[in-house]
């Protein structure tokens, strides 16, 4: 099993004592920093879990996070993420003028999963998922039943 040691400076420990005095931040925050100050403190992981009301694994994930992002552990489970928007403006366009059209022969309704194949078969997009179709449905408030 790898431990992950946590040596907090005295400026780190402080700030963390802080946080917690003030008491004005989420739980999760706190939990982090109590968590942070127990490993500190020399306190085994199964130690701080049964104290915090917390299992074990999120001791060892917030240690394990903290040897990479210091404090900023305590503020956020995952960082920030960037995500790349499958459909553009015309590509949504074409979405909502398919679907507010008859459907293809055979079919009474458009379905997510139908949209996504015609939209790639048509070569509006390379790939795209049904739930990117609702998402984007959804913003128009235009329904498919």
């Amino acid at each position: 099993m790898k431990r992950y040691k946590v040596r907090l400076p005295q400026e780190e420990r402080s700030e963390l004592q802080k946080l917690i005095s003030t008491g004005f931040a989420s739980a999760r925050k706190l939990t982090r920093a109590r968590i942070l100050l127990k490993t500190d403190e020399g306190l085994t992981k199964t130690e701080i879990s049964r104290a915090l009301d917390v299992t074990n694994n999120t001791v060892t994930n917030v240690c394990r996070s903290f040897q990479i992002q210091r404090l900023a552990v305590i503020e956020r489970k995952k960082p920030e993420r960037d995500y790349k928007h499958s459909l553009d403006g015309e590509a949504e366009a074409y979405l909502i003028a398919m679907a507010c059209g008859t459907p293809p022969e055979g079919r009474e309704r458009w379905t997510l999963r139908l949209l996504q194949s015609e939209m790639v078969k048509r070569n509006y997009v390379d790939d795209v998922s049904h739930e990117t179709i609702r998402t984007a449905l959804k913003k128009t408030n235009l329904s498919l039943g």
